[in-house]
């Protein structure tokens, strides 16, 4: 039976490697937990505070993270495909090589956050705040950022093919070297943007 733990205090524990996957974390608090390499798929961490927790390598698949505080966490090469980040806040942290492959993101704060060379192709990041992130080699094909703010962000050599970028804010984001072949960019605003090197064909509704 999946272990309980929701809205325990659990701040500076250490979890590594540990076997939780289908446990109630909700509303706990992980602040600067160590949750490394653990196994928490299908977890329900909604609400949870995981504010500078150590998530690297961790397998968070299909896990429930709705309104969770990430904010400077390290999720770097975790495992989130299909995972439920709705309004998360991920605010500064650290998602470089992370599968977030299906995954929930609509109206997450990503601000400043590092998703480098992530995997997000087929993500819903709808309304999603990404101003300033690094998303630099990331893939993000198929992905629906649909009134999303991009502005000032790090797209350079990006997979966005066929993504959905309808209205999104794309101010000052650097899209050099990235793909936008068969992209939506129909009302996107894309004001003193980079994109020198881009590949452009296919797409809907250019407007520099």
């Amino acid at each position: 039976m999946p272990e309980d733990y929701s809205g325990q205090d659990l701040s500076g524990q250490d979890f590594s490697g540990a076997d939780l996957s289908g446990a109630n974390l909700s509303g706990a608090n992980l602040f600067r937990a160590n949750l490394g390499g653990a196994n928490l798929s299908e977890a329900d961490l909604s609400r949870a505070n995981l504010s500078g927790a150590n998530l690297s390598s961790a397998n968070l698949s299909k896990a429930n993270l709705r309104f969770a505080d990430l904010s400077n966490a390290d999720l770097s090469s975790a495992n989130l495909s299909g995972a439920n980040l709705f309004r998360a806040n991920l605010g500064g942290a650290n998602l470089s090589e992370a599968d977030l492959s299906s995954a929930n993101l609509s109206g997450a704060d990503l601000s400043g956050a590092d998703l480098s060379k992530a995997n997000l192709s087929g993500a819903d990041l709808s309304s999603a705040n990404l101003i300033a992130a690094d998303l630099s080699g990331a893939d993000l094909s198929r992905a629906n950022l649909s009134e999303a703010n991009l502005s000032g962000a790090d797209l350079s050599s990006a997979n966005l093919s066929k993504a959905n970028l309808r209205f999104a804010n794309l101010i000052e984001a650097n899209l050099s070297s990235a793909n936008l072949s068969k992209a939506n960019l129909i009302e996107a605003n894309l004001n003193m943007a980079r994109l020198e090197g881009a590949r452009l064909e296919g797409a809907l509704g250019l407007r520099v």
